[in-house]
């Protein structure tokens, strides 16, 4: 487990690794496969070892380093909403070079570059995130979904603060509910284009958005207050 406390006067979230599924021979396993109930495809990815963060991103921490607080609703403890697939990434960019790593996107206008041997900070990937939400399970949910999250139906129309709902085997907070997380991924470019994988469904969703395998899209310059995000390093 890492902190991040070196680069803001208030520490940044707490990071778990997450390790490779391996087999007897030590090569890499395939987790769960992902799947797309829109074009009823499935398809596995390779994960390798990673950190993510224990809850997505507060509107304080995203404060302590851009200066800004993006949303409806002030409170350090919320989690930063109404924040573009840009922002996310270039708030990683900034991260990174505050603690004197280096930056993992290489971004030029319109057009981004993910820099695999950098050591920055990172959106997750759309398999990293969806790993780390089932912290080993195989069902659509972790647990209870009143008990793992923020809703529709418990959420009485607002985000909540972070970790306060009971956490998968992992020690992750909110991978389900509270707010939509972006991910680095694009979602189907031949029909969508520049559109950005979202994951975990919000505060306002009814309780069949909240699964480990549903998939959401948006542009990337879409703001809403029900989307944030969580960072990451490989």
């Amino acid at each position: 487990m890492i902190t991040s406390g070196a680069v803001s006067a208030r520490p940044l979230p707490h990071h778990r690794r997450v390790k490779p599924q391996t087999r007897r021979s030590g090569r890499l396993c395939r987790g769960p496969a992902l799947s797309d109930r829109r074009t009823r495809r499935a398809w596995y990815v390779d994960v390798a070892s990673f950190k993510i963060s224990v809850n997505p991103l507060t509107q304080g921490e995203y404060a302590d380093i851009t200066d800004e607080w993006p949303g409806a609703t002030r409170g350090e403890r919320l989690p930063v909403e109404s924040v573009s697939w840009w922002d996310a990434i270039r708030f990683c960019n900034t991260l990174s070079e505050h603690a004197g790593l280096a930056p993992v996107c290489c971004i030029v206008g319109d057009d981004v570059t993910w820099h695999t041997s950098a050591t920055g900070y990172q959106l997750p990937t759309e398999a990293e995130w969806e790993r780390a939400c089932r912290a080993g399970t195989t069902g659509p949910r972790y647990g209870a979904l009143d008990v793992i999250a923020w809703y529709r139906d418990n959420s009485e129309g607002r985000p909540h603060e972070v970790s306060g709902k009971q956490p998968n085997a992992w020690g992750l907070h909110d991978t389900l509910g509270n707010v939509w997380e972006w991910c680095w991924d694009l979602y189907d470019p031949e029909v969508y284009g520049t559109y950005r994988v979202l994951r975990g469904g919000g505060w306002f969703d009814e309780h069949w958005s909240c699964r480990a395998s549903v998939r959401w899209r948006s542009h990337p310059t879409y703001r809403i207050d029900d989307v944030g995000f969580r960072i990451a390093r490989g």
